[in-house]
């Protein structure tokens, strides 16, 4: 790395689980964020501060007045304009040496193929159940570690589903297709800091990861109820008849 490199993750680097040569692994690394909506944006932001050094951010929406009240990436100056844009001008402001893969576009079947193999985490972000199993069969498939996370009113979750683990489960271990779609934002609500918090967690449990720091959820569901500040945790284990990951 270079001296300003050094400098810049000085505060991370004196750490003795991270040191030089876990910064360096930040730095070498790829993350997969789909979603820039209230989780994506400061799971991202995070993860560009922290020094990762390629993000590729997809989500096939535009900024609108009402994502301004938790989707922090995003600013009045940039309504209308697409996510991904105006996401991206926020990390690289954030850090100016990340690399930055925008992709204006849900993704899904080959693109989403595509885009799993390159990351060396992925961050599922998203805000609906069809996109959450496709992400999940992906990972699976090409044998990549994800960062689940949700919110919703005031409660919050986050898991991590480790393929390389042979005794961690999949999304689908914990959630069957056809599960209601409609728990959404839209429909329910969400108080704004509840998204901060499932985000910084979920860069969290990213950077662990690829730092090798710690233990990650897998095998863990985390429950957050903020009208208490509460967090639950529950044993996950995997499904041996489970559709998506069982042999």
């Amino acid at each position: 790395m270079k001296d300003e490199q050094l400098l810049r993750f000085s505060r991370q680097i004196m750490l003795p689980e991270m040191d030089i040569a876990g910064q360096q692994k930040l730095v070498d690394a790829t993350v997969l964020v789909v979603g820039m909506g209230g989780l994506g944006c400061p799971a991202a932001m995070y993860l560009s501060a922290a020094g990762i050094g390629h993000l590729i951010i997809a989500d096939d929406d535009s900024v609108e007045l009402t994502n301004l009240q938790r989707q922090i990436a995003h600013s009045q100056l940039n309504l209308g304009e697409e996510k991904v844009s105006s996401a991206e001008q926020t990390l690289v402001g954030l850090n100016s040496e990340v690399k930055i893969t925008s992709i204006n576009s849900r993704l899904q079947e080959d693109s989403l193929d595509s885009a799993v193999k390159r990351a060396d985490v992925v961050v599922d972000a998203c805000d609906n159940f069809t996109t959450r199993f496709a992400i999940n069969r992906s990972c699976i498939a090409y044998s990549k570690p994800l960062v689940s996370g949700a919110a919703i009113r005031m409660e919050g979750q986050v898991a991590v589903f480790d393929s390389t683990n042979p005794e961690s489960p999949c999304y689908q271990c914990l959630y069957q297709e056809g599960d209601d779609d409609d728990a959404s934002c839209a429909h329910n609500g969400v108080m704004a800091p509840v998204v901060g918090i499932i985000g910084s967690v979920q860069a969290m449990e990213t950077i662990k990861i690829i730092t090798g720091i710690g233990d990650t959820l897998a095998g863990r569901l985390l429950l957050l109820d903020a009208t208490t500040m509460q967090w639950r945790e529950m044993r996950l284990p995997r499904d041996p008849n489970c559709y998506a990951c069982s042999s």
